[in-house]
């Protein structure tokens, strides 16, 4: 058995059992590929993947237990290095982070900045996505951190840290009814068309609940992923936008008006995640508390050994989170 055939199985199913993709994002051959996870499944005596002719058509009860362990195999191998790199060039690595439009355009440049400042050997990588995709990319390791609203509660193998909570803002044109309304409800928010978040994507959740507790279904007209994208279409006099607060430019956006509207809907709270048992560089835990001051690395590492994502919920219930 060979840590490359490990590696290889895990690659077959992160790219959908898709030999040629896995190929070619290992810069390898697929029959090279084919025949080491035959290896592999004859010096086991089991069939990892199920076929139908030369295609994998899906990984069996066995085959999924094996590449469980796998992953958890190359995960601690990425650890040894991490040690070693800790230890020969504390100051030089790569921080993967994958996160939303509204982390990555609002919430996330100062702390960038000051990262790269005090890091300037460290490759900082961004990826940008659905929150589903996002955790899906720290649960396979393609990301050291994830940082979302919404989704990561849907990967138990991944450690998730609170960081803030965030309220939500109305923003409409001037000459918009909400506009001079000083008794904002969502019974009055319910007599217009809306421009928010997709589903699924920054706190939408909390808008669709808050409608639901009032038996209202509210008028959505247009999605988009960003922010910016949905204040665009509210300059076009599309409807009434709900976004995050933060989102809220004072300079960009003086040609709108924003209404608060924290007392409409529940606050929702930002998090940050990463694989359990991954060894954490000295200036990823310094990330960690550039962009969450409450999680330092001493409150990072407590979490690391909580056995529950409750029992870590419990570890920071009383933790006065800031609320942007």
């Amino acid at each position: 058995m060979k840590l490359q055939q490990l590696r290889y199985i895990v690659e077959v199913v992160n790219h959908n059992l898709n030999v040629s993709a896995t190929a070619e994002s290992l810069y390898t051959s697929q029959p090279g590929i084919s025949k080491q996870v035959r290896m592999l499944e004859d010096e086991l005596g089991i069939q990892i993947f199920g076929r139908s002719g030369k295609h994998l058509t899906h990984v069996t009860p066995a085959g999924q237990e094996v590449i469980n362990i796998a992953t958890s195999i190359l995960s601690k191998v990425e650890s040894i290095k991490a040690v070693a790199q800790e230890h020969t060039q504390p100051d030089q690595g790569v921080l993967n982070i994958a996160t939303t439009h509204t982390q990555a355009r609002y919430a996330l440049p100062k702390v960038i900045k000051g990262f790269m400042d005090r890091y300037p050997k460290v490759s900082l990588h961004m990826h940008q996505g659905t929150p589903s995709q996002i955790s899906e990319a720290a649960a396979k390791g393609e990301a050291d951190f994830a940082i979302a609203t919404e989704a990561l509660h849907l990967y138990h193998d991944l450690v998730m840290l609170p960081c803030y909570h965030w309220t939500r803002s109305l923003v409409v044109r001037a000459d918009h009814p909400l506009a001079q309304c000083d008794n904002l409800t969502i019974e009055e928010l319910a007599k217009y068309p809306l421009v928010t978040y997709v589903f699924g994507f920054t706190g939408r959740s909390e808008l669709d609940t808050a409608f639901n507790q009032a038996g209202i279904s509210p008028r959505i007209v247009f999605t988009a992923t960003d922010a910016d994208v949905i204040k665009t279409y509210v300059r076009l006099g599309l409807g009434v936008g709900v976004i995050a607060t933060m989102a809220v430019d004072e300079n960009d956006d003086k040609d709108l008006v924003a209404l608060d509207a924290s007392h409409l809907f529940e606050r929702s709270t930002t998090m940050i995640g990463f694989r359990k048992g991954t060894f954490l560089r000295t200036y990823m835990y310094d990330f960690i508390e550039r962009f969450a001051p409450h999680l330092t690395r001493d409150a990072v590492e407590h979490a690391m050994l909580m056995r529950s994502a409750e029992e870590v919920e419990k570890l920071f219930a009383d933790a006065d989170l800031p609320v942007l």
